[in-house]
């Protein structure tokens, strides 16, 4: 019973992109029932496309194995990830999913186990990979159900340059007042650029990440532990208003529709002066090619105000659905993106910046990775440690998760929520508004588990 709300909940969240889904590129599995050619699915990161570079030379030179690629941007491959292991379609023999799926879908019995793939491969090392990301990725067995391709938590990134110009000094934990005030100062301070670069995109995964981890530390939470509706709360309230003021005084330009890719752009171009995001936007920052920011970037703990700590904890991993013909393609595959050499491969042939870390103990100990992520490797390191999803604010919490509820109606609720949220940030609805529509919804979800 509980298997088919949920299977209806995840089909219902997608219902609108199933068309789409239908007319992507990447068609029905390819080759011969012989795995020689595999379909993956992922987030279109840097990350991701640098491994989509890299595939051919190396993985199918050396195995044989082909795989086709498809790259989309975040919301559109939660909700096509979704749509195609939900409903069982097989279109993709690997896909990128995260934390917050992986609990849910084990339980629903649509990911294959993982572990024992891992624990057979004597060069991937499983017990190298950190505590937080394995945790995050079991299931209610014990078992690995995805591999970590990189994991992250929140920081602050800011310009040095214009704080040394300006006389400021950004403290290594700072509070949301103190970011507040310092983008206030440095608005302007360079022709164009803006004070700071927060997600304003609607989506649970998008604006919902950042926002949730705000209202986290301003003592809010979106249900108590008995799943009372907190949407409009007065915490929850304060730190949404704190937030869309903040974006709508001097955050980026177009901040409606500014989500990771947008805020990366900005701020690596010089539009921005601080982007408060992913640890995993660092190596991006870093790399001279493509940022005019790299070496010049400073880098604090996720801003707090009751809270000790704010930073979200997410892992970007590879999954294998069960309606796979190709399991041992599909797992060779995985193994390899997510090993060793696979980071060292990047490091010589990208750049040391770039290499997808945040999941293993030993990419810290590299000489190479230490020198090239001076400045970030260590926060990085310590705030993905240092991420509580079991106690993320300052009440105890029904599920685990910091900017995520670990059910499966959270994904349309986080979604519709955002929405409206988006929308006042877009200045054509007001955060009250939004947030008394977000209780009612809140409210028919905490429904099914009183």
């Amino acid at each position: 019973m509980r298997t088919r709300r949920m299977t209806h909940v995840l089909v219902t969240a997608t219902a609108a992109s199933s068309l789409l889904a239908g007319c992507s590129g990447a068609g029905g599995s390819s080759g011969s029932g012989g795995g020689k050619s595999i379909n993956v699915l992922m987030v279109g990161n840097p990350q991701m496309e640098d491994i989509a570079k890299l595939t051919k030379d190396t993985f199918t030179k050396d195995t044989g194995i082909k795989v086709n690629f498809t790259i989309l941007p975040e919301n559109e491959l939660r909700d096509k990830v979704t749509q195609d292991i939900a409903t069982q379609a097989g279109q993709y023999d690997v896909a990128t999913i995260g934390a917050y799926e992986v609990p849910i879908w084990q339980k629903n019995g649509w990911l294959h186990e993982l572990g024992s793939y891992a624990d057979k491969d004597a060069s991937f090392d499983k017990a190298d990979l950190l505590k937080p990301m394995v945790t995050s990725l079991s299931g209610s067995d014990g078992n690995l159900y995805a591999l970590p391709f990189y994991g992250e938590s929140s920081f602050l990134m800011y310009n040095k340059d214009v704080m040394k110009a300006k006389g400021i000094t950004v403290p290594e934990h700072p509070t949301w007042q103190q970011i507040a005030g310092i983008a206030a100062k440095v608005d302007g301070a360079e022709p164009g650029m803006r004070g700071i670069c927060l997600r304003g995109l609607a989506g649970w995964g998008e604006l919902g990440a950042p926002l949730t981890s705000v209202v986290n530390t301003f003592g809010g939470t979106w249900f108590t532990k008995d799943w009372k509706a907190q949407v409009n709360s007065p915490a929850f309230k304060k730190a949404t208003n704190f937030y869309v003021d903040l974006v709508k005084k001097h955050g980026e330009a177009g901040a409606a529709q500014s989500g990771f890719t947008e805020c990366l752009n900005a701020m690596s171009q010089k539009k921005v002066a601080m982007w408060y995001d992913a640890t995993s936007a660092a190596g991006s920052l870093e790399d001279p090619s493509a940022s005019k920011i790299a070496g010049h970037v400073g880098y604090a703990y996720a801003p707090t105000v009751e809270t000790k700590s704010s930073g979200w904890l997410w892992s970007w991993a590879w999954a294998m659905p069960k309606t796979t013909k190709k399991a041992d393609a599909a797992s060779k595959f995985m193994l390899w993106a997510s090993s060793k050499k696979y980071e060292n491969l990047v490091g010589a042939k990208l750049g040391w910046a770039r290499v997808p870390a945040g999941k293993r103990a030993s990419t810290y100990e590299i000489p190479q990775y230490q020198k090239a992520a001076a400045s970030f490797g260590d926060i990085t390191l310590k705030s993905i440690e240092g991420a509580d999803p079991a106690n993320p604010g300052v009440q105890p919490r029904p599920t685990v998760g910091i900017q995520y509820v670990a059910v499966p109606e959270f994904q349309d609720l986080g979604t519709k929520v955002t929405q409206e949220i988006s929308a006042a940030i877009a200045r054509k609805t007001s955060v009250d508004k939004a947030l008394n529509d977000g209780q009612k919804l809140a409210e028919d979800v905490a429904k099914n588990y009183k």
